[in-house]
C-alpha cells in the first residue's frame, strides 16, 4: 500500500509535502507515496484575521480528521501553525531540518524597512509582525494581508501595499529568493516559534509509520524548537498572540530570545537566557517567566481573553 500524506492545498504546503515525499523515497526507492490534498478553515476564511477565527489549529483539523478516519497515514505541517498541545491520539513523529527562520521584507520600490516613507502601507497577517513593525516605525500604516504566498505577492504587485512581510523560508522554498529585499532577523526582530520548520504528524502509537518517518528527524532543530514552543506554551501561546521566539545552539548550550508585543501601541517586552541543550523546555519556561516578570502579562491580557 502507498504511504498517504494529508496536506493543505496551498502551493507552499504542497511543496513541503512533496519535499517530505522525496526524502522518504530517497530512503526507500520502492516506496509509493500518495498525496491527500485537503482544504482547511484557515485556508477558506480569508476576510478575517487568524486571531478572529480561532488561531493556529485552523490549519490542522481537517488533516487530523483524515488521519483519524484512516484516509491518510501522516500529515505534513508548517510547525509554526501547530498548536502547543496536539489533540489526543496524535503525535509529532518527526521535525525536519530547519530553513532560515527569519522574516523577509518584500517591496518593489524600497530596499528595507527603514527606507519606507512616512505613512507607507505594509501588509501582514501576523500580530507578532504588526507589533514589531509599529515598535520600529510607528508612522507606518499596517493592514491585514491573508492568503497564500502567491496571492500576497500579487497584492503587492497590484500596488495595494508598499511592502509586505513574509517568511524567508516560504519564499525560498517556492523559488522567490529574488523577492527578498532584506532579512528581518535577530536580535532586533524575532520570528514566530518554530518558523521555518516542517513537521510530520501521525496517529499516536502507529509504530510502523512513525519508525519510517522518524528517519527524517533532525535532533538539533528539534532541540531549538522545543525551547521556543515551551516559551510559547508557558505564555498561553495557543492563541494567535504577538509572541516571538528564537533559539540557537551556542557552543555546548542553547541561547533563547523571546519577545511579547502589543500590535496597537508597539510596546515590546524582551528577555533572553542561556541554558542546557538537554533541558530546552526548562529554558523556554525560564525565558517566558522573565517576560512575564517584565510586564508581558499585561500585553497578553488584551489579546488572549
Amino acid at each position: 500500500m502507498p504511504l498517504r500524506i494529508a496536506t493543505r492545498k496551498s502551493t507552499l504546503a504542497l511543496w513541503q509535502t512533496e519535499h517530505v515525499a522525496a526524502r522518504l523515497r530517497a530512503l526507500d526507492p520502492q516506496l509509493q507515496v500518495e498525496l491527500v490534498p485537503l482544504s482547511t478553515r484557515g485556508d477558506e476564511v480569508l476576510d478575517r484575521s487568524l486571531a478572529a477565527i480561532g488561531g493556529k489549529g485552523l490549519f490542522l483539523k481537517e488533516l487530523e480528521l483524515a488521519l483519524e478516519r484512516g484516509e491518510a497515514d501522516i500529515a505534513v505541517h508548517s510547525l509554526k501553525d501547530v498548536p502547543m498541545e496536539l489533540e489526543p491520539g496524535f503525535e509529532l513523529a518527526a521535525i525536519l531540518e530547519r530553513e532560515d527562520p527569519a522574516d523577509a521584507f518584500v517591496s518593489n520600490h524600497f530596499e528595507d524597512l527603514d527606507a519606507l516613507p512616512q505613512d507607507a502601507i505594509v501588509g501582514t497577517s501576523s500580530l507578532r509582525r504588526h507589533a514589531q513593525l509599529i515598535a520600529r516605525r510607528p508612522d507606518l500604516v499596517v493592514r491585514d494581508l491573508r492568503g497564500n504566498v502567491n496571492t500576497r505577492l500579487a497584492r503587492l504587485d497590484a500596488g495595494d501595499y508598499d511592502a509586505i512581510i513574509l517568511a524567508v523560508a516560504g519564499l525560498r522554498r517556492l523559488g522567490f529568493d529574488a523577492r527578498i529585499r532584506s532579512r528581518l532577523c535577530a536580535p532586533d526582530w524575532l520570528p514566530a516559534a518554530a518558523q521555518g520548520a516542517i513537521c510530520i504528524e501521525a496517529r499516536a502509537g502507529d509504530h510502523a509509520i512513525i519508525e519510517r518517518v522518524r528517519a527524517l528527524h533532525d535532533a538539533a532543530t528539534a532541540t531549538r524548537i522545543r525551547a521556543e514552543r515551551a516559551l510559547n506554551q508557558h505564555l498561553g501561546g495557543s492563541c494567535q498572540v504577538p509572541i516571538a521566539a528564537l533559539a540557537n545552539l551556542a557552543g555546548a548550550g542553547l541561547h533563547l530570545q523571546g519577545l511579547v508585543g502589543h500590535a496597537t501601541s508597539g510596546r515590546l517586552v524582551r528577555a533572553e537566557e542561556h541554558g542546557e541543550t538537554v533541558e530546552p523546555e526548562a529554558l523556554g519556561r525560564r525565558v517566558a517567566q522573565a517576560l512575564l516578570d517584565a510586564g508581558a502579562g499585561e500585553l497578553l491580557q488584551g489579546v488572549c481573553r
